[in-house]
């Protein structure tokens, strides 16, 4: 048997639960998990902040695994590959894009190519039920359906290291492309959690030429430090007002050239707005789940600043990819496993949840 953690329902106790070994289809593969992240969706999950959750769900969304047995192929479409079209093989460490079953053929997927829009996209460890399987990280062992965009870990790039950044990396990599951030410029990142983070090591990545991260608590601010920002506005003491004079001092009176939310908090929008300068641009990723309501000045704070703003929901394979390659290569630039706070087992993972959600940790790992 195969223990694995279940959410059962919103605002219920985890719970432990046992799986009977699963029978490979055809370009199925199973994978024994080393790791997987605990992040703010989870924290989204256990509150029901998101809606269509098939609950009871197993959770963990971003994970790594070893090739522990591959589905027999009876025909070469049934061998599974990674995303270079490389044959999968028993042994392997890899990662998996969570995203599953997007279709490929709708009006998003093909014209407007906007894949995190596909309406058949499932998620594993978020729209997935444990009803049909193993399809959550937080388990012994993790169930890789037919189709799952499998990623291998490339020489040199721990398993722990990749988990550092989890999820945060290629949402950020998304975040941070959008931006489209030049030589020099000045980027604010609002939030220090494992999105702002990953979006502050990306613009160092990009050229930026100044680096400044507005967010809390303390602990996430020192790790901003460590990782290169220039500068960490604290939220806990400083105004609305005191963190705008700072930017502005910052960049001659003008703004940030590029802003990038990653807080989750809407009155970071219109904040988010006035701290990037007059025809600058305001990426948008910490929203994704319905928190509420905000309020901004179409004129002042949007028309009369020609401000351009760029919206971004969840990353595709092709961010996953490209963090794997990021993260690898410049694992001696940056310290990864640095931003893992604390590890937990299954039967800790209520702690972890618990720990993510009141924001003691940088990043959590379970780990069975």
């Amino acid at each position: 048997m195969i223990s694995a953690v279940v959410m059962p329902e919103p605002n219920a106790p985890l719970e432990v639960r046992t799986f009977a070994r699963p029978e490979l289809e055809p370009g199925a593969v199973l994978l024994k998990t080393l790791g997987s992240e605990v992040c703010g969706t989870d924290a989204h999950l256990w509150k029901g902040q998101l809606a269509g959750v098939p609950y009871p769900i197993i959770p963990g969304h971003v994970s790594v695994g070893k090739i522990a047995a591959i589905g027999t192929a009876h025909t070469p479409a049934d061998v599974p590959r990674d995303v270079s079209g490389t044959p999968l093989e028993v042994g392997q460490t890899v990662t998996f894009l969570d995203v599953y079953g997007t279709c490929g053929r709708c009006w998003y997927c093909t014209v407007g190519h906007a894949t995190t829009r596909c309406p058949s996209r499932k998620v594993y460890g978020v729209t997935l039920s444990a009803d049909e399987g193993l399809l959550g990280g937080w388990s012994e062992y993790i169930y890789l359906r037919p189709g799952v965009h499998v990623i291998p870990l490339p020489t040199g790039l721990d398993w722990r290291a990749f988990l550092a950044g989890g999820c945060g990396m290629p949402t950020a990599l998304h975040a941070v492309t959008l931006g489209e951030i030049a030589f020099g410029d000045t980027v604010v990142v609002q939030g220090a959690g494992p999105v702002g983070l990953c979006a502050a090591v990306l613009a160092q990545l990009r050229g930026a030429g100044q680096v400044i991260v507005v967010g809390g608590p303390q602990l996430r601010l020192e790790t901003a430090t460590r990782f290169g920002a220039d500068a960490v506005i604290d939220i806990g003491t400083t105004s609305a007002e005191e963190r705008l004079a700072a930017v502005r001092e910052a960049t001659g009176g003008r703004g940030a050239d590029v802003t990038i939310e990653a807080t989750g908090a809407p009155a970071a929008v219109p904040e988010g707005m006035r701290l990037t300068r007059d025809a600058g641009r305001y990426v948008i990723v910490g929203q994704y789940t319905d928190a509420g309501s905000t309020t901004i000045n179409p004129h002042l704070d949007l028309n009369q600043k020609h401000l351009e703003i760029r919206g971004c929901w969840g990353s595709d394979v092709g961010h996953m990819y490209r963090a794997v390659q990021v993260m690898a290569r410049y694992r001696q630039l940056f310290p990864w496993t640095a931003l893992i706070s604390a590890e937990y087992t299954l039967d800790q993972a209520q702690n972890a949840l618990e720990d993510v959600a009141a924001q003691r940790v940088v990043k959590a790992l379970i780990v069975p």
